[in-house]
């Protein structure tokens, strides 16, 4: 690291628990973002002004003006803009040392494979649960954690699927993909505005301390937040040995 680096890390360095050893890390590690909306706001935030090296943010989306009650990524002056151009923008302003890499695409197939692959942690801040499970599936293939998050209402929820560790869970493993579960998006039930913030938040907790190989994950547990009333629960997830993406029979 130089010594603008030294000096604009510095209160990571201080910890013992992260010091220039786990700082390099985080500089040397990829995050693949999936959304830029209101998790992937923060998320993207926190990740780039912790100096991930290489942050890669995928949305098809273009900022509206609904978004900016929760998404903090986008500006009045932004609607209508492509919301990876506008993150980018954002980001490279929090910090230029970033290596940002903004994608108007929904991914899928062999270009969602590959980036996965590229990626050193994958945090899934998604709003379809079609998404979410070509992401996890894409993540079991290719051994990336995943950080999931998800809010709607005043409730949220968190987990953290790496199926590097022996028996640990995938999102499929939860929410198997043939599972009859209905839809729900924002748009109809309505979000308050500061629980995807605290979401989002986590979710780059969770991904800068798997990148340094740092702490306890949430592998193993989901994590539910009720915002009315400020407490959390937190609910044991186990392997499903007959899961259809990460199952020994698969």
């Amino acid at each position: 690291m130089n010594d603008s680096q030294l000096l604009r890390y510095s209160r990571h360095i201080l910890l013992d628990q992260i010091g220039i050893e786990g700082q390099q890390k985080i500089l040397a590690a990829h995050a693949l973002v999936v959304g830029a909306g209101g998790l992937g706001s923060p998320a993207a935030l926190y990740l780039a002004s912790a100096g991930i090296g290489k942050l890669t943010i995928v949305d098809d989306d273009t900022v509206d003006l609904t978004n900016l009650q929760r998404q903090i990524l986008h500006t009045t002056e932004r609607v209508g803009q492509n919301k990876v151009d506008s993150a980018r923008i954002s980001l490279q302003q929090i910090n230029p040392e970033v290596e940002v890499h903004a994608l108007k695409e929904r991914l899928q197939g062999q270009r969602l494979s590959d980036l996965v692959a590229s990626a050193s942690v994958v945090l899934d801040c998604s709003d379809n649960f079609e998404t979410r499970h070509a992401v996890n599936a894409a993540c079991v293939a290719h051994g990336v954690p995943l950080v999931s998050g998800a809010a709607i209402s005043f409730d949220g929820q968190l987990s953290v699927f790496d199926t590097r560790k022996a028996n640990a869970p995938c999102y499929a493993c939860l929410f198997p993909a043939d599972q009859d579960v209905e839809e729900v998006r924002c748009s109809t039930m309505g979000v308050f505005s500061p629980l995807v913030g605290i979401i989002g938040t986590i979710q780059a907790a969770e991904a800068l301390k798997l990148v340094m190989d740092l702490g306890q994950s949430l592998v193993g547990r989901l994590m539910l937040l009720d915002a009315m009333s400020m407490e959390w629960t937190s609910i044991g997830v186990s392997k499903n040995g007959d899961c259809l993406v990460c199952g020994s029979k698969h």
